[in-house]
């Protein structure tokens, strides 16, 4: 499985991911030329060496360093340059997750938030320019290992702040990402830390499997270890592949089946993974249930919220998990033939990253609305179709 694996040992910011990237193999012309069609700005590539370390050091040289942007303003420059859909939707959800840590530290809504440095044209050059590197490497796997945050103090455009960033915290705060800290400086930036939230999953350590290349983005900080952030592409050996989960629980005790029932596309449409429902027995005696909701660090809050409005309950709890096997996912469509009628049935085949297919379910629906027009009990249905599936599988 290819797997690109990020080492932010001396931190990460947008210009050392993109350097990096671009260090690891990607094409330096193609992703100047997109980020100089996108913004407004002109793209330096040189090599330099930190503390020995040969590396790759990206300037973006900017016209209007003082700009200062809203974040929809950031979202139509994004929109306006045309880009591939995938590079286009991951730069959106980048910004997003600096912008809503931001609000929350500002304690505003996102629509009335403007952004000071990282609204200015070389934070949108390094995300444009790291997003188009990532999906062009057509990875399997993301990986982080635990980042260095640094120490100390940093000055912003609200005064001194202590390190890591209140931004760059909050951005933490929902990444499942490990941290430590050494140094005296900052050495984790909003951006770097937006990034590797939205692409990276945690790893506390290199995973097995070979190292194909690896590439050295420099810093611009001079410190006492390379400023460098280190980008591995390895031919990893894991068959299951990894995400970073949380499961967020409540009790209630006091809502009805109808709101129960409800609850679950409402919660499905917020961005849950999954929601389970298990009925207990409460204090005093009462009954209620114990509501179970599976999502990614990023959508905990959004999720919360939407629990408690749809309840009514005070709290929500939330579990982190290091990290969740999962197996890879695609759907088919099979024929099945009933009497003289022939039907389609959609089926989700469930496979790990060598192909070898684990399990095979067809879908609800399609049986459903099948055996209603044919008479056929749904029981079968599913057989004839999951079975279909299993022999076309097998013939290949």
């Amino acid at each position: 499985m290819r797997t690109l694996v990020f080492e932010p040992f001396s931190g990460a910011s947008g210009d050392m991911i993109l350097a990096g990237l671009i260090d690891l193999g990607a094409d330096r012309r193609e992703i100047t030329e997109v980020i100089e069609a996108s913004v407004d700005v002109s793209v330096a590539v040189e090599d330099v060496t930190k503390c020995g370390i040969r590396a790759t050091d990206v300037h973006i040289h900017t016209k209007d360093s003082t700009r200062i942007r809203s974040f929809e303003e950031l979202i139509d420059i994004i929109k306006d340059a045309k880009l591939p859909e995938e590079v286009e939707k991951s730069a959106i959800a980048v910004f997003r997750i600096i912008g809503e840590a931001e609000a929350k530290v500002h304690a505003m809504p996102l629509e009335q938030l403007h952004f000071h440095e990282v609204g200015q044209d070389d934070a949108l050059a390094d995300v444009i320019g790291s997003c188009y590197a990532i999906h062009k490497m057509k990875v399997e796997n993301i990986l982080c290992t635990p980042v260095n945050v640094g120490g100390g103090s940093v000055r912003s455009a609200h005064g001194t702040l202590p390190v890591p960033a209140p931004a760059t915290t909050e951005i933490l705060s929902g990444s499942g990402l490990e941290i430590h800290s050494s140094g005296d400086r900052e050495l984790l930036t909003p951006t770097g830390a937006a990034l590797l939230t939205y692409f990276a999953d945690p790893s506390d350590q290199l995973p097995p499997g070979k190292i194909m290349t690896i590439g050295y983005g420099a810093g611009d900080a001079e410190t006492a270890m390379p400023n460098v952030l280190r980008i591995m592409l390895m031919e990893t050996t894991g068959v299951l592949s990894r995400d970073h989960m949380e499961v967020l629980e409540t009790n209630v005790d006091d809502v009805t089946g109808e709101v129960l029932g409800n609850l679950f596309e409402a919660l499905m449409e917020t961005g849950a993974k999954d929601v389970a429902i298990t009925p207990a027995t409460m204090k005093k005696g009462r009954t209620g249930h114990i509501i179970h909701v599976i999502a990614h660090p990023e959508d905990s809050e959004r999720i919360a919220r939407e629990l408690i409005r749809q309840t009514g309950t005070l709290g929500v709890r939330i579990l982190p998990t290091k990290h969740r096997f999962i197996a890879e996912r695609k759907m088919k469509n099979v024929n099945i033939t009933i009497g003289k009628q022939t039907f389609q049935v959609a089926v989700k085949i469930a496979h790990d990253t060598s192909d070898e297919v684990l399990h095979i379910s067809a879908e609800f629906e399609d049986c459903r609305r099948i055996s209603q027009e044919c008479g056929l009990p749904l029981k079968e249905v599913i057989r004839r179709a999951e079975e279909k599936a299993w022999n076309d599988i097998l013939k290949k």
